[in-house]
């Protein structure tokens, strides 16, 4: 950079002009009408500063000092603000946007400054006279100066020859107002601050214990007090301090600051409140030891100590060229962004720019104002910073409160004062609070490299910013919260809705997971518990990308689990990015032969475990999924790199986590019923078929209800001895688990009774009563029950019993189809019971078909199968195997009719072949 500085009453040299390229001065579009701007500059030029910027990003910072201090060794501090915004846009278009280098031009006048920020961009398009120029949008990266220009400056235009264009503004100086520190014209005697005939300042000296150690005359005089009396005790038995409802600002903090000013009360000696008006300067001695000297004055004799604005009151009437004068348009400029982002952003941006900062951020206090999260920055790694949250009253000594204004000259010598520029190479900071109706709803920074960049003054006029926009921002914070919760309300009516739709473990895990990536995490990991004694277990992973779901799950499979601690909220858990970066970094130096291994080739191993490291290098939290007074798992929920949870994210992680926990357990508790369930219903069904020489058996069973494997019917087929084998098939009334109990008994009894040597029908009337005794849980039964003995010529010999069941039917090689029983009283319902056998010859080729009630009375309608419906199926099963018939039947059930089967069904098929021909 290369500056010069030119004192003297000399207009500068024109600059040199192209006869075939006239140069042009425009106005901005939105102005009535473009036209050159003949009005000449000032007729006397009192100085001249210039300067030349290369084409880097460090420039910008740059051509803000030096616009900065020129403006302020000539005096001109009120104008300073705006000159510094309006050159930062124009450099930053030339150095970063066009990339040439920059020249700036500052001439000091009598009615005011006159800057020019020219460019090198050789191949420009120069607008038309008459063609109005297009802005752009405001909310571009580029392209703002103009806007700015006109929002700002009294004047400015735009000169452009073939290899330069000058983008020029003129800032008038305001007229100075009563009471500011410039000298300024006589005033009448009316005009002047009203003040006693003698005006008392009181001196107090407070030790670093907030005690008074010094009172002078005029102290005595106003407050009423001897020294000998007030020497040795707090101020605060003095002091009437205003609190705020909200904040804790109190006159403690208030005289552990460098600097403050306002107004208090003190307690005279007659015990009447005086109201003072103080300025504090905190001092220390040569030994090192501090103390706070503090001048009070009467509140209405203020003027005698108070600071004034350093902005120039305006004239609330419009500007006579219709320039906003809107202080919070002056601030932010004009439009002001809708959403709050954009709005934290400009306001960042804004606030660096008026203290010539390196860098600027904003955060904005939780509900409970404890914490603040970092909402907008720049010049810091933001992508890592944004939605971090620091503790309100972070860091020691002087600057620990976010309530106050606070400066810091190095922060090398208070570490930690800051926590958010830890690691970021800013040395010097000032912090001031944003307020509404006295409640903490933010703070607002600007920091340098340099140490002892700020003072007590530019936090004065950093903080003045603050009250401008504080209200902008709530409002629209206010504004984001509302939409938030109003989609937070949808998204858990929703989740809830998913949930409860399912009870099975496998798919409420799957749910969990999906309905968190990517709304509220761009990974998440589910730990489930089984019981008190059991280790959490990785249930399931789930990453936005599906690359990446691997590696985070052989990642976390490696290091334990996180404390199953039932405490509601979130907590951070650092192990996962950890683990991931010391495995990168293993990596890498594996990869690069720096660990005594064998050098890869980079791309072999060292992309997977990077990935994963950077998948899970963000803040990792974990919530815990309690359900019924148990922790039974853990929702872990995940960044990349260096970003953070928004709390109002984590509030709604928290709901959900509450609503997942009780869907997760209720499936726990249905799969286990269920499994309860299906094992004792399986202990109903016999265990297998056996094999019996020359007979074909086949047994389709279908248990009416979902997830019933057993109901009210069944079947078993089982040895007596003596090559006789037993065979039954019947229907207990109703359905489900009562039916089944009864089935249990009926089957198991049939077994019992019939392998101890009994008739059929003896077997039966013992069933009957072993029913009976069951008192108000019997049922009764229909039950067919037979013995079938096979023969030497290949026939089988059955004996049955048809109590009540539908009666067997026959099918001859002929394809005839007969019934095979009669039919007799059936089970449960009477006590004495005179039941009889039948005996039934299966020729070679024939099949016996037994089927329960579930089978003939399936319906459509008004129609049903029937007996007949049956026999007509049976009768085209000629020539099949005993499974082919049993499967034809129920393949015929199925399409007779298109509803879902109410009743249980059983078939059992038993076929004799036929004789094999030589």
């Amino acid at each position: 950079m290369t500056t010069g500085l030119i004192p003297g009453g000399h207009p500068p040299e024109p600059r040199p002009t192209d006869e075939r390229m006239p140069q042009q001065r425009r106005e901005p579009a939105g102005h009535a009408a473009l036209h050159v701007d003949n009005r000449p500059r000032s007729s006397v030029i009192t100085a001249r500063a210039a300067a030349s910027f290369e084409p880097v990003g460090r420039s910008v910072a740059t051509a803000r000092s030096f616009v900065r201090d020129t403006l302020q060794g000539w005096g001109f501090a009120d104008i300073v603000d705006d000159a510094v915004v309006l050159t930062s846009e124009l450099v930053t278009n030339a150095v970063v946007h066009a990339g040439t280098h920059a020249d700036v031009l500052c001439l000091r006048s009598e009615d005011g400054v006159r800057i020019e920020v020219a460019d090198r961009y050789p191949e420009r398009e120069v607008p038309l006279q008459s063609s109005p120029a297009a802005m752009g949008s405001p909310d571009r990266e580029g392209g703002r100066g103009l806007q700015l220009c006109a929002a700002l400056a009294a004047r400015w235009g735009v000169d452009y020859t073939p290899t330069h264009k000058n983008v020029w503004f003129h800032l008038d100086l305001p007229e100075r107002p009563v009471g500011t520190r410039a000298a300024g014209p006589a005033l009448p005697a009316d005009l002047l601050p009203l003040a006693d005939g003698r005006v008392r300042v009181a001196v107090l000296q407070i030790d670093r214990k907030g005690s008074i150690s010094a009172w002078n005359e005029d102290a005595e005089e106003l407050f009423g007090y001897p020294a000998n009396d007030v020497i040795g005790k707090p101020l605060t038995d003095l002091a009437a301090w205003p609190h705020t409802p909200g904040t804790g600002t109190g006159i403690a903090e208030a005289l552990q600051l460098s600097r403050w000013e306002g107004s208090y009360g003190i307690r005279g000696a007659d015990g009447r409140v005086a109201p003072v008006y103080a300025s504090h300067l905190r001092v220390r001695d040569t030994g090192g030891e501090p103390s706070t000297v503090c001048l009070l004055v009467r509140d209405h004799e203020r003027a005698v100590l108070q600071t004034p604005s350093r902005v120039p009151s305006t004239d609330p009437s419009p500007a006579s060229d219709g320039q906003s004068t809107d202080p919070f348009e002056v601030f932010i400029g004009s439009p002001a962004p809708d959403d709050l982002d954009g709005l934290l952003q400009r306001t960042v941006e804004r606030a660096r720019d008026m203290l010539d900062g390196d860098s600027a951020f904003l955060l904005l206090a939780t509900d409970d104002e404890t914490e603040l999260e970092v909402r907008a920055s720049t010049g810091l790694p933001s992508a890592r910073q944004r939605f971090a949250r620091v503790p309100v009253e972070a860091g020691p000594g002087r600057y620990g409160s976010a309530r106050m204004p606070a400066v810091h000259d190095d922060l090398t010598a208070v570490p930690g004062a800051v926590p958010l520029l830890s690691g970021t190479g800013m040395r010097s900071v000032v912090t001031v609070p944003l307020k509404v109706e006295g409640r903490l709803t933010g703070s607002l920074g600007v920091a340098a490299e340099a140490p002892g960049r700020y003072s007590n003054e530019e936090a004065l006029r950093l903080q003045f910013a603050a009250d401008r926009i504080a209200l902008a921002v709530e409002s629209a914070r206010l504004g984001e919260l509302e939409r938030l919760r109003r989609g937070s309300l949808s998204f858990l009516v929703e989740a809830s809705d998913l949930l409860a739709g399912t009870l099975d473990r496998d798919q409420t895990l799957a749910l969990m997971a999906q309905m968190t990536v990517p709304t509220l995490a761009t990974w998440c990991a589910v730990y489930t518990i089984a019981d008190q004694a059991s280790e959490p277990y990785l249930s399931y992973v789930l990453h936005e990308d599906e690359e990446l779901i691997d590696g985070i799950k052989s990642l976390l499979s490696k290091i334990p689990p996180p404390d199953p601690v039932p405490t509601p909220g979130a907590r951070v858990w650092t192990a996962p990015a950890e683990v991931a970066h010391q495995a990168a970094l293993r990596t890498s130096m594996r990869t690069l032969g720096l660990a005594g291994g064998p050098t890869h080739h980079v791309s072999s191993g060292i992309g997977p475990t990077l990935a994963t490291a950077s998948a899970v290098g963000g803040e990792t939290v974990v919530l815990p999924l309690v359900a019924r007074n148990r922790v039974i798992g853990m929702l872990t929920l995940g960044k990349p790199t260096d970003e953070h949870f928004r709390q109002e994210i984590l509030e709604l992680a928290e709901d959900l986590s509450r609503r997942a926990a009780l869907a997760l357990d209720n499936a726990r508790l249905y799969s286990e019923r269920t499994a309860i369930s299906q094992s004792l219903q399986r202990s109903l069904l016999p265990p297998g078929l056996p094999h019996i020489d020359g007979v074909e058996v086949e047994v389709i069973y279908r248990a009416a209800g979902e997830g019933n494997e057993v109901g009210g019917d069944f079947y078993d087929l089982f040895p007596i001895g003596n090559g006789a084998y037993g065979f039954a098939i019947g229907d207990v009334c109703g359905t489900g688990p009562n039916a089944a109990a009864v089935t249990g008994l009926a089957r198991h009894a049939l077994r019992l009774l019939a392998r101890e040597g009994l008739s059929g029908p003896a077997v039966l009337e013992r069933l009957n009563s072993a029913i009976l005794d069951e008192g108000d849980r019997s049922r009764f039964l229909t039950l067919l029950y037979g013995e079938l003995r096979t023969q030497a010529d290949g026939s089988a010999e059955l004996k049955v019993v048809c109590a009540g069941h539908p009666l067997p039917l026959r099918l001859r090689q002929d394809g005839t189809v007969v019934a095979s029983a009669e039919p007799q009283p059936l089970l449960g319902v009477i006590e004495d019971l005179e039941l009889y056998e039948e005996t039934v010859t299966l020729d070679p080729g024939d099949v016996l078909l037994c089927v329960t009630d579930g089978v003939t009375e399936r319906r459509e309608g008004t129609r049903m199968l029937g007996d007949d419906g049956l026999a007509d199926v049976l009768t085209t099963c000629t020539g099949l195997t005993a499974g082919a018939v049993a499967a034809r039947i129920m393949r015929a059930v199925e399409r007779f009719a298109s509803d879902a089967p109410s009743d249980d069904m059983a078939i059992l098929a038993m076929r004799v072949p036929g004789l094999q021909k030589d």
